[in-house]
Order: structure tokens, then C-alpha cells, then sequence
């Protein structure tokens, strides 16, 4: 019975004046029980009728080195059953001449194990660190004072380049203190130096969309161990534009866990809704989207993400980049920004019609001081419609290609051309062939079968005649 039932009875007495033997009587409560209920009333008022912890609760009247015994079996690997334990245990104290304790009090001692001395006796010091260890949660005091970086391979399938479904990637570049998304790429097969380039190079320089106005060197470039982001050229690159570039540890996500909450963000608000969208557990869809297509959705979701309210800062993340307003580090210029990030570098002559290139040629009035001359040629993978060249590591001028002027071209799509054209021209050779080869099958000419050489004679001795 707790307290408010004891009282119930007790106030007859109390307020009353019913007398304890009535009380006893009506109730079916013994006078002694009612006796002490008054007195403990009387002493510590309401709360003296609460029933009362023993003393010894929770303890098990038990050998500490038997305690100890059950718990040493609990923790030891592999980890056995409470029925295992509570057996070896009890064949132990016989022989011990130890109290045996029962089921339930094994039980007792092994569910108050400590659960973190339970993970790190079982599953070792990775899975303790993972669950139990106090973590500090990374956090910059200001905007561009670090940015993370990362890659996620999208739940959508996209029309490749030849026509066959792919599944793309996408490289993001988040800022740590206000969330803001600063710049990304996507793409098709696995991530490499050159796409983090890109990336980086969109999110540093200045965007054409006046609403979208992340930019800036970061003082830290946040990333994990992927073999883009140890290369020796974004080492270099980090170098020369004065950016700290930090690796989390190997084998531990924690401090990543802004930019993986943007990713799953895009799966399940954006892509969801588009068509090519992977529902786990589902047949594969009908890709119907492009690169392309898929490319121009992401940046109006960029646009919509970096202008709502943030549900851990209680601000949009445009609003707490531009803060009170600052001045972003910015590079010299965006030719010398391209010089260390656009990696991709090829040596051509001027011509006297331009610089070819990937079956292109481009152009420029600057070319015209630099015929037959070699020059080096920078350009983004993800449009060849134009290149940046320079002498010297002096940059010159961009040429661009007169054909395809008003249009993105990347090299995958002109290579994918290039490829279908010459399977197209092979598939039409070897028709051909096969048709002269079957009106041009001739019977071998006929041939005098030589005659078989004569065989040779056992040789014989005179006395095997005899």
C-alpha cells in the first residue's frame, strides 16, 4: 500500500478522532501496524507513510569474491548466458563450500554490470570510444573559419553519357559555422582530385547569382582520408592559397556529422521527389533525368536550403554567413585560382586557325602574337566550350570553341561521341566484310593427293633365314 492509502486510513484517526482499535477492527489492519503508521506520521509527517527502502537493497548477501567471480564470468569473451554462468557458478561454490546463489540473484549482479564495462571488456576499446566516450562537438566561431568536405553517392539513377543507367556522386562544400553551402559538383564515376577541385573552385570564387554570395578562402579545410583529399596536389594547393587542411581520424565519422546531415537532407527532400529516385527495397527505376537536369534541380535546392531557417542555429544559413558583414580572403584572381586547382594541363602549338584540342578548335584575338608558338591550356572537364591558356604560367586569354559557344560541352560527352561514332563506322565495316565474304567463298582448288611413300623393308640377317 503507498502512502495516499495509508493516509486514507489513517486520517479516521487523525483528523477523526476514530480510535486505532476501531480502526483496526473496521479495516482488517492490525493495531501494531496502525501504531507505527501514527508514529512515523507523527515524526516525519506525510511523507514518513511512503514505504521505506531497506537498507541493504540492492545488495546481495553474497561473498565479494563470489560477486566478483559472477561478474569476472560476465565480462570475459566470449560472453556466455546468464544459465551458463549461474551453472559454472554453482559447480564453483560447491566445491567452494560457498553459499549458491540463485538464478535470479546472477541475474541481479550481471544486469547491474556497469553497460560501459560491458563494451569495452566485449567489444573492445573502438566500440566503447564510439558509444561512451565523451565527445566535443566541433564548432566554429565564425564563418570561413572552417569548411568540410565530403562525398555521397546519390539514391537516383541518371541517363549516362552512352545511354545506360548510372548512379551519380555528389561532392559538397559546407560551411562549419553557419551550415551554408558553399559549393559543390556532381558527377558520374568515383570521386577524384578534379572533382574536389571543382568544387572547391565554385565554392571559393565569386557566384554569378547574387543570392548565393558564399565565397572566400577558408582558414580550414576539414576532410577525412579519401584518396582525393590526400593527394599531393590539393596539399600543394592548400599550401599555396595559405588553408590549413585537416584529416579526422581514421575510422572515427565524428565531426562530419553537418555535411552527412545535408546529404541525407537531398535524399529524402530532394530526390525523393524526382524521377530515377532508389526506394531501398524496391525494383530499380527508369532513369529519365541527365547530368544536366540533375545538376540545375540540386542548385535550386542549394538555393532554397542555404535561405530557410536552420533548425539548430534558429537562423538561415545565408543570414549567419553574412553575419554583420565581413570581407572574405579571396585569391589574387580567378586565373591563378584555375591554375592551382584546375589540374587538367595539356601543351598544344598555335595554329594559324587556333588551338585544337579533343577534335575542337578555339579561338581568341590574343592568339594572334603567338602563332606556332607552344602554350599551355587549363580547362574544367565539366565544359570544353571554352580553354584558358597560358605562357609560362602567365595567363594569356581564354579561347573558346566557335561552335559550340552558346552551349556546355564537357569532355565526357565528346569522348562518349567520339566512342559511338567509331563503333557505329566499325559495326558498318564488318557488315560489309561479312557480305564480301559471302559472295566471294570460293572451293579450294582441288589437289593430287601425293602418293604414300613407300614403306621400308625389315631388315633381316642371313642367319634369321636359315
Amino acid at each position: 500500500m503507498d502512502a495516499a492509502g495509508r493516509w486514507q486510513i489513517l486520517r479516521l484517526h487523525v483528523e477523526d478522532q476514530v480510535p486505532l482499535a476501531a480502526l483496526a477492527r473496521d479495516s482488517g489492519i492490525g493495531l501494531r501496524t496502525l501504531e507505527r503508521w501514527h508514529a512515523r506520521y507523527r515524526t516525519s509527517g506525510y511523507a514518513g507513510l511512503a514505504t521505506r527502502r531497506r537498507s541493504d537493497a540492492g545488495r546481495h548477501r553474497l561473498p565479494g569474491e563470489l560477486v566478483a567471480l559472477i561478474e569476472g564470468l560476465a565480462l570475459s569473451k566470449p560472453r556466455s548466458a546468464t544459465v551458463t554462468i549461474h551453472r559454472r557458478v554453482s559447480s564453483i561454490c560447491d566445491k567452494q563450500d560457498w553459499p549458491v546463489p540463485s538464478y535470479g540473484v546472477v541475474r541481479d549482479i550481471v544486469d547491474a554490470l556497469d553497460p560501459g564495462m560491458v563494451t569495452l571488456a566485449l567489444e573492445g576499446p573502438a566500440s566503447y570510444r564510439d558509444k561512451y566516450e565523451l565527445a566535443l562537438r566541433r564548432q566554429a566561431e565564425r564563418p570561413n573559419a572552417m569548411w568540410q568536405a565530403d562525398h555521397s553517392m546519390l539514391d537516383i539513377l541518371v541517363v549516362g553519357t552512352d545511354g545506360k543507367p548510372a548512379r551519380p556522386w555528389l561532392t559538397t562544400i559546407i560551411d562549419d559555422c553557419s551550415r551554408a553551402i558553399c559549393g559543390y559538383t556532381v558527377f558520374l564515376g568515383a570521386p577524384s582530385a578534379m572533382n574536389t577541385a571543382l568544387a572547391l573552385r565554385q565554392a571559393i570564387w565569386h557566384k554569378t547569382d547574387p543570392s548565393w554570395p558564399m565565397c572566400g578562402l577558408p582558414d580550414v579545410l576539414y576532410v577525412d582520408h579519401g584518396s582525393d583529399f590526400i593527394s599531393r596536389q590539393l596539399a600543394r594547393t592548400a599550401v599555396d592559397l595559405h588553408i590549413r587542411l585537416i584529416h579526422s581520424t581514421v575510422g572515427r565519422p565524428q565531426g562530419r556529422g553537418k555535411i552527412e546531415r545535408f546529404f541525407g537532407t537531398v535524399n529524402t527532400e530532394l530526390l525523393v521527389e524526382l524521377p530515377g529516385y532508389i526506394a531501398h527495397g524496391r525494383p530499380a527505376p527508369t532513369p529519365n533525368l541527365s547530368l544536366t537536369e540533375l545538376d540545375t534541380a540540386l542548385e535550386r535546392f542549394v538555393a532554397i536550403y542555404n535561405d530557410r531557417t536552420h533548425s539548430e542555429i534558429g537562423t538561415s544559413p545565408r543570414s549567419a554567413w553574412i553575419a554583420k558583414g565581413w570581407l572574405p580572403r579571396m585569391p589574387e584572381s580567378l586565373e591563378k585560382l584555375d591554375g592551382l586547382l584546375l589540374t587538367v594541363a595539356q601543351s598544344r602549338v598555335v595554329r594559324r586557325d587556333g588551338i585544337r584540342f579533343q577534335g575542337l578548335r578555339y579561338v581568341s584575338p590574343t592568339l594572334a602574337g603567338y602563332v606556332g608558338r607552344s602554350v599551355v591550356i587549363r580547362y574544367d572537364p565539366r565544359d570544353i566550350t571554352e580553354i584558358r591558356v597560358f605562357d609560362h604560367d602567365e595567363f594569356l586569354c581564354k579561347a573558346v570553341n566557335q561552335d559550340h559557344h552558346d552551349q556546355k560541352v564537357s569532355l565526357k560527352e565528346i569522348q562518349e561521341a567520339r566512342n559511338a561514332r567509331r563503333r557505329a563506322l566499325r559495326k558498318g565495316i564488318n557488315e560489309r566484310i561479312a557480305v564480301v565474304a559471302a559472295h566471294t567463298t570460293e572451293e579450294p582448288p582441288e589437289t593430287e593427293t601425293p602418293a604414300p611413300a613407300p614403306r621400308r623393308k625389315l631388315k633381316v640377317y642371313k642367319e634369321d633365314l636359315r
